[in-house]
């Protein structure tokens, strides 16, 4: 009698490390959920509404990501690393205080502004979902805690004389980009003066000035 054979997998079924890279249709899926869970919320948000949007076929959905939980929480992921890419500001001098408060604050700014809808819904599903809150702090936390390492280096190079501990003047300056990301997200046109005036306080609690005497440079 002859051995009846396991049915084969569908070609959805088997997701390898190739086919979860950054391929196009990864990132259309990803920026299709992100449009839907801002749409509608994370639980009515359905896999139908995902693919839709980003028209592409459920069984390309699978390709990628095992569920609607997890597509949500590598969103979550991706939302994290833009903050800390905003730290990165290639091609800036990290010895020049102002410039990096400039292209930092901005490019956190954006990148807040843009992903607020999320956000909010982060911060309430990580209320019911552990590993969505280790997400939520991580995105809370590492930014900050980074920023304070930077401002100890300039500390101790001599190039800044902050008003507080570092980590206090990280948390400080967090929280005022957090919330004039917050009007940006409503009015987008005052982004250029939020980036100023963000930037402006930044200088002011770092203790750091144009001429090293304290005096605030402006553009």
């Amino acid at each position: 009698m002859a051995r009846r054979q396991a049915p084969r997998p569908e070609p959805w079924a088997t997701r390898t490390a190739r086919d979860r890279t950054d391929t196009p249709a990864r990132a259309r899926l990803l920026d299709a959920a992100e449009n839907a869970f801002a749409l509608r919320g994370y639980g009515p948000a359905t896999i139908a509404d995902i693919t839709a949007e980003a028209d592409l076929s459920r069984a390309s959905f699978y390709v990628y990501f095992a569920s609607k939980e997890e597509i949500f929480r590598v969103l979550a992921a991706r939302v994290r690393d833009a903050f800390l890419a905003a730290q990165d500001v290639p091609g800036v001098d990290p010895d020049d205080a102002y410039a990096v408060a400039h292209a930092s604050t901005a490019a956190f700014i954006s990148a807040y502004a843009a992903h607020l809808p999320l956000l909010r819904l982060l911060e309430q599903q990580a209320q019911a979902d552990d590993d969505v809150r280790a997400l939520w702090d991580e995105i809370q936390e590492r930014p900050v805690h980074r920023a304070a390492r930077y401002v100890r280096r300039l500390v101790a190079q001599g190039s800044a004389r902050p008003a507080v501990d570092a980590l206090s003047v990280a948390r400080a300056v967090g929280g005022m980009s957090i919330q004039f990301a917050r009007l940006v997200a409503v009015r987008p046109e005052e982004h250029e003066a939020a980036v100023r005036d963000v930037t402006a306080m930044y200088l002011q609690l770092l203790g750091v000035g144009a001429d090293g005497t304290g005096a605030i440079r402006t553009e």
